[in-house]
């Protein structure tokens, strides 16, 4: 094998799934910037949704930029995570991941208030502070006709109800604010002749592109909406809706990894043509367990020391995720597709 710029042995070959989940996705900057200082993976395509999207496209256009400037492999890497802590800076000092400053009132009312006020009429001028950040950090023209990774970026089609694949050319500002559009909060966006909703909706993130358009048959997962949440009977209204969005925000997710469980049994029992399946070799970074003492009302909590603390949560998980499997990358699963709803641990082969 090759040696890379840090004089670690390189070759091995991965896909990211990024969910998104608000300022939460700086535990998601925490993983890639692991990622990247490790040194040992090649990352071939991104599937993000909302703040996923937004972690992918700052990774592709840094490395993008990069190779334009021939940089060698090690410096690349570190030009990429410099990118990335620039963006999440830049978040921190707005304050508003998830509602633009005229929205900030919104937040302090509630689910209360978005039930019954608009956002054309709270905020009739569509002001999202995170668009100008993302016009100043990403030149979308390099974006468009990079080759180092392979862009896909979900957003809800409002008139459809399915997620579109935006990808390739198709990668804009529109596309990834698109992608992050709670429609309580924010106007939808238009691309093209079609208006768009939050990408959780239909994708959280939208796993087959990375199957049929990627040949890595591995997938990491960086999970950062919980998949279980202990109920409380008696829960208060707002405990209720965060409860309601994490499910619904996960449905589409768990509905293609049984998907993909299914094929795999079925390439297993001899009964699909391996020439034409994917066997998806699944990982996962699980925020959860570590995001879960936050709640999920601070999602739209921005200020720097949150996002750098949810950072150095995600570059521990990731250092623990490298430790513990980095070996079954192109060789095994380390979690199961779906096992009676849940993801659960692998059991590693005995030798």
């Amino acid at each position: 094998m090759a040696k890379n710029g840090n004089g670690r042995t390189s070759g091995k070959t991965l896909n990211l799934a990024l969910q998104g989940g608000g300022s939460h996705g700086a535990f998601t900057w925490g993983v890639l910037d692991a990622l990247l200082e490790d040194g040992r993976m090649r990352f071939e395509g991104a599937s993000g949704t909302s703040a996923g999207a937004m972690n992918a496209v700052v990774l592709a256009h840094a490395l993008a930029r990069a190779h334009e400037d021939g940089l060698k492999p090690g410096d690349a890497r570190e030009s990429a995570r410099a990118a990335l802590s620039r963006f999440w800076d830049g978040v921190g000092v707005m304050g508003s991941f998830m509602t633009g400053l005229p929205l900030a009132g919104v937040q302090m009312l509630g689910p209360w208030f978005a039930q019954w006020i608009s956002p054309y009429q709270a905020n009739p001028f569509g002001v999202n502070p995170l668009r100008e950040l993302l016009r100043r950090e990403i030149d979308f023209d390099l974006v468009a006709r990079q080759r180092q990774i392979k862009l896909f970026i979900t957003a809800t089609n409002i008139r459809t109800g399915r997620g579109d694949i935006f990808s390739g050319a198709q990668v804009s500002a529109d596309a990834v604010m698109a992608s992050a559009c709670l429609p309580s909060l924010y106007q939808a966006v238009q691309v093209g002749d079609e208006f768009y909703w939050d990408g959780g909706y239909s994708g959280n993130p939208a796993i087959y592109p990375l199957i049929y358009e990627t040949r890595s048959a591995d997938m990491l997962l960086v999970q950062i909406n919980p998949i279980e949440s202990p109920y409380k009977p008696g829960a208060s209204a707002p405990e209720i809706m965060e409860r309601v969005n994490e499910i619904t925000f996960n449905a589409p997710l768990l509905a293609e990894m049984r998907a993909m469980e299914f094929v795999s049994r079925l390439l297993a029992e001899g009964r699909l043509d391996p020439a034409r399946y994917k066997d998806v070799l699944l990982h996962r970074v699980d925020g959860g367990a570590a995001l879960a003492e936050f709640g999920a009302a601070s999602k739209a909590r921005a200020d720097v020391a949150f996002l750098r603390r949810l950072f150095q949560l995600g570059r521990e998980a990731a250092a623990a995720w490298l430790q513990a499997h980095f070996d079954d990358v192109g060789v095994r699963s380390s979690v199961e597709k779906v096992s009676r709803a849940k993801i659960q641990p692998a059991e590693k082969a005995k030798p």
